[in-house]
């Protein structure tokens, strides 16, 4: 396909309807993940007639002629030779796609579309408890709950939410404390009884613009673990530049970051299990953050006079 023909597809599909470029992104994503496609896989996807499958696929066809083909052995349609994707494909949605399935509660698929094993998620929301939360953060409104933590025990908390957050293992919500007067993390699954409350607009100093630590950005590099051998596969595991991968993080987020990843911060490089294949080269950006408190190895430095 020329770069003109390139061109002239593109403007075509974005003056079709999101539902029609919704299924011909799914065509292509069979192709391109799985090397075929079928009428029946449309179906159940989107639960469209055969005929409006086959419209699909003639139009997915007519834009893209180099990237399909049609197998008369077994009458589905395949990969063509000079496969090249049209929309973009983000690693996270694929991944997650492939290993769980399609699904949006009215036609889902679900299961793995190849075989997949996955670890058992041990931290799950429920969703009773996260959907007053995120309609709070929508509108603009404060949540009443009882909240768990290890401090304060059992207790009766009003927040004001603004985002949500993940480490990898837990779900948080970043949220004014009007407890506590502070930006703090809150874990979802600690949380019962969540209700929004209307009573009025949210103060200023309440707002996310108030919160420092959230708005703080910190430049991290990381590098291959110096005490750990073949220091070029951690380089390519990690996608690193120059053997140095380098992270923008917000402050509230980054030692949950660090410690998820394993990255040793001590500035002698002193952790000495194996699982601890990074290393934070410069911890003095660390400085003042408050989550820097969770980062494997990390001291906060003396100041000396």
């Amino acid at each position: 396909m020329t770069a003109a023909q390139e061109h002239s597809a593109l403007q075509a599909l974005e003056e079709l309807s999101q539902g029609q470029r919704e299924r011909l992104a799914y065509i292509e994503f069979r192709l391109y993940f799985l090397g075929d496609i079928s009428r029946a896989d449309l179906k159940q996807r989107f639960g469209v007639a055969p005929a409006g499958a086959t419209r699909d696929l003639a139009l997915y066809r007519k834009l893209f002629p180099g990237n399909i083909d049609f197998d008369n052995t077994t009458k589905i349609y395949v990969i063509g030779s000079r496969f090249a994707p049209a929309f973009n494909h983000a690693p996270g949605r694929v991944l997650t796609a492939l290993s769980q399935g399609f699904g949006d509660g009215v036609n889902p698929v679900v299961g793995s579309l190849i075989p997949c094993e996955l670890p058992m998620e041990l931290n799950r929301p429920q969703m009773d408890v996260l959907a007053p939360v995120t309609r709070a953060i929508h509108q603009g409104k404060a949540v009443q709950m009882k909240y768990l933590s290890h401090t304060s025990g059992a207790s009766k908390r009003q927040i004001v939410p603004f985002a949500i957050a993940t480490d990898g293992l837990r779900w948080h919500v970043r949220a004014f404390d009007r407890k506590n007067q502070n930006f703090l993390d809150f874990v979802i699954s600690r949380m019962s009884d969540t209700t929004v409350v209307d009573d009025g607009p949210i103060e200023k100093h309440e707002l996310p613009i108030s919160d420092i630590q959230w708005n703080r950005i910190v430049e991290l590099d990381l590098v291959a673990h110096p005490d750990r051998e073949r220091p070029e596969i951690t380089e390519k595991d990690f996608g690193m530049i120059d053997g140095v991968l380098h992270l923008k993080l917000r402050a509230a987020m980054a030692g949950y970051v660090l410690r998820q990843w394993h990255v040793d911060c001590s500035a002698n490089h002193r952790i000495e299990d194996k699982a601890f294949r990074l290393w934070l080269r410069n911890p003095l950006a660390l400085y003042g953050v408050g989550s820097a408190k969770l980062a494997p190895g990390y001291d906060v430095p003396t100041i000396s006079n």
